[in-house]
């Protein structure tokens, strides 16, 4: 299976145009106003027309009704929760027929047994790199972490992923890894991606010859 491929940060509308252009599969818009790639100032209606890409809301801690008011904005099909909404809340939001990503900022310390509470209520978990900031660090952390992880449920792999580093992302030996999330090192500045630089990243992804 090849891996999915997550663009996440989008709130430039030109910008987004080209990014749907791409092999990709996913585009991520951050809801969260503590972040620089908030999007509260992007035409909803622009966003919710396009097409070939599935649209993921990114969450911190959001109640379930102002999910529910972007979801119709920004016509999202899947929601990413990065607080600490409860097994409970996913499943909730699973209900109104959404795609749910649970992430989880992992460390050396981090607790591997909690994800079980989870696995019925979502459809996938995204492991970042740990932050008070609830993601968005542009660091990798220890992929070698990864072999402590003890279910099923697939994942996507995220934190300071860039062009330099991808090679051995790909190569990480887990057939529950299902995506790459890609976001900060793909970047001009906060919110707006080099588009050529994720065209050659995603030629190293599918195995295709770059020219030199």
């Amino acid at each position: 299976m090849s891996l999915k491929i997550k663009v996440c940060g989008m709130r430039d509308l030109d910008n987004m145009l080209d990014l749907i252009k791409l092999p990709i599969d996913y585009m991520g818009l951050i809801f969260y106003e503590k972040s620089k790639r908030y999007i509260s100032t992007i035409d909803a209606h622009f966003i919710k027309s396009l097409q070939g890409v599935k649209k993921i809301g990114v969450f911190v801690n959001s109640s379930e009704q102002e999910i529910l008011n972007q979801i119709n904005n920004f016509g999202l099909e899947g929601i990413q929760l990065h607080g600490h909404e409860s097994p409970a809340f996913c499943q909730q939001i699973k209900l109104h027929d959404m795609l749910v990503i649970k992430a989880f900022g992992i460390d050396e310390n981090f607790d591997w047994q909690s994800l079980k509470s989870y696995e019925s209520a979502v459809d996938y978990f995204l492991f970042d790199t740990k932050s008070v900031n609830h993601g968005g660090t542009g660091t990798q952390f220890d992929w070698t972490l990864l072999l402590n992880y003890p279910l099923d449920k697939p994942y996507f792999l995220s934190g300071g992923l860039s062009a330099d580093n991808i090679e051995s992302a790909i190569q990480i030996p887990d057939n529950r890894l299902y995506g790459l999330d890609l976001n900060s090192k793909f970047e001009f500045k906060s919110g707006i991606k080099n588009i050529e630089l994720l065209e050659k990243t995603l030629k190293i992804i599918r195995n295709e010859q770059i020219p030199s």
